[in-house]
């Protein structure tokens, strides 16, 4: 299986993710061409050679109007070299104007290194009028400027809806009063859409990633001193493994980063037994003890496959209902699967044999489960491996709003099933059958 790992032991970032994705490339000269035509109003990619600890790899710069990102922002003292949606992202307030003179000096110091110091103070000064721009407006950009497939524009505005989302949360405003400064809206959309369009060329089967390393201590913004990981990285991250580490100071998993890890990131896990074919390194622009860069490698894995516990005991006097809730209880607790089956037993008595299907780290727990809500007096365990295709959740707009699809793939199949749940909902609804929902959505993919 085509598997892309991403070791983000120094976290990640929008511009180190596409430099360790652009080394993976067969001419990465070419794609920074590709990447070039595609239609990103007043940008530019440049990828420089640079060494971290002794490893060389490619350190990406995103150049707007002629100018290097970094000489247009505040100063503030970033890890990554990526839009801080700390500093870009702001509340709309009806007295705007949405032509914001910023008159105040700017040193053009903004160390895009892993240091995050936010120091928002607003003291630049070139005469810029920073305009400001939507969701809304990020859809325009992404839909009527760029040059993208589908796939690719679909994957830029899922990122971006995930920080928004996560904005809207923290500041308690709604996604559409979320706005983005139109220089932060450039380099942002600039390294979402370049990672989203090398996942696009690279095409995995699967994408799996280490726990994330979010770096520790405080972050300035212009809200004032915030945690790390920042609020609105913290929400992107929820359900993803994190750590920090005492010797690295700072932030060094960004919104940008943390969203584009959410969108194509299936599993958080150690890197899999897996046959590495490219490798490639992300660099960041400041020195750390250990190495600053995302590495990213591109190999083949093992099927997947996984050993398990199969528990069953057969019970005789049990009822329906009762047999219903301590299968229900069961699952609940964290069995992977709970059946039953009919079966004949001793003495002539039709019975039930019910069936646990587990992990190592759950069987004893199982067993207890099985113990206390069934009438069984012994269980039998038999070990066994079992076969699993890949699975992840994507959300697809239909005619009916967002539904839930689970894509499915592995050993040269792939399946996709919308939720049951979402089917069922939009069914009572619109007062029609499951199947005609499904129907409908299909016919319209």
């Amino acid at each position: 299986m085509k598997t892309l790992y991403l070791d983000c032991g120094m976290g990640a970032a929008g511009d180190m993710l596409t430099a360790a994705l652009l080394e993976l490339m067969d001419d990465p000269e070419a794609v920074i061409a590709e990447l070039n035509s595609i239609g990103i109003p007043d940008v530019q990619f440049v990828a420089e050679k640079t060494e971290k600890c002794g490893i060389t790899g490619t350190h990406m710069h995103v150049v707007i109007n002629g100018e290097e990102e970094d000489e247009h922002m505040h100063d503030h003292h970033h890890d990554h070299a990526d839009m801080d949606v700390h500093e870009h992202v702001h509340m709309h307030e009806e007295e705007h104007d949405h032509e914001h003179h910023h008159d105040h000096d700017h040193d053009h110091e903004h160390h895009h290194d892993h240091d995050h110091e936010h120091h928002h103070d607003h003291e630049h000064g070139h005469g810029h009028s920073h305009s400001h721009a939507s969701m809304h407006g990020i859809e325009h950009i992404v839909k009527d400027h760029m040059h993208l497939p589908q796939e690719v524009q679909d994957s830029v505005l899922a990122v971006y809806k995930l920080i928004a989302e996560a904005e809207s949360e923290v500041h308690g405003v709604s996604v559409d009063n979320i706005h983005f400064h139109e220089v932060g809206t450039m380099d942002a959309v600039a390294d979402i859409t370049a990672v989203c369009y090398l996942m696009h060329k690279l095409h995995p089967d699967q994408v799996l990633a280490s726990p994330v390393h979010v770096g520790k201590g405080t972050v300035r913004c212009a809200h004032g001193i915030l945690p790390v990981p920042a609020p609105a990285t913290a929400l992107i991250l929820k359900g993803v493994p994190i750590y920090s580490r005492d010797e690295i100071n700072g932030e060094l998993c960004t919104p940008t980063g943390a969203a584009l890890l959410k969108t194509f990131v299936s599993e958080f896990r150690t890197m899999p037994i897996m046959s590495v074919d490219r490798i490639g390194y992300g660099m960041g622009k400041k020195d750390f003890p250990i190495a600053n860069c995302v590495r990213a490698m591109l190999g083949e894995t093992e099927d997947r496959q996984e050993p398990v516990y199969e528990l069953n005991c057969n019970v005789d006097d049990m009822t329906a209902e009762e047999i219903a809730y301590a299968t229900n209880a069961i699952l609940t607790g964290g069995a992977r699967e709970v059946f039953t089956t009919s079966v004949h037993m001793k003495k002539n008595r039709p019975g039930t044999l019910i069936t646990v299907i587990c992990t190592a780290d759950t069987r004893a727990e199982m067993v207890k489960l099985i113990f206390k809500y069934t009438t069984t007096l012994g269980i039998r365990e038999t070990a066994d491996n079992r076969y699993t295709l890949e699975r992840k959740i994507v959300k697809v707009n239909t005619e009916f709003g967002e539904i839930r699809r689970k894509d499915s793939f592995g050993y040269g199949s792939s399946k996709s099933k919308y939720e049951y749940e979402d089917l069922a909902a939009i069914a009572e609804e619109n007062n029609c059958s499951v199947a005609e929902v499904r129907s409908r959505i299909i016919k319209g993919e």
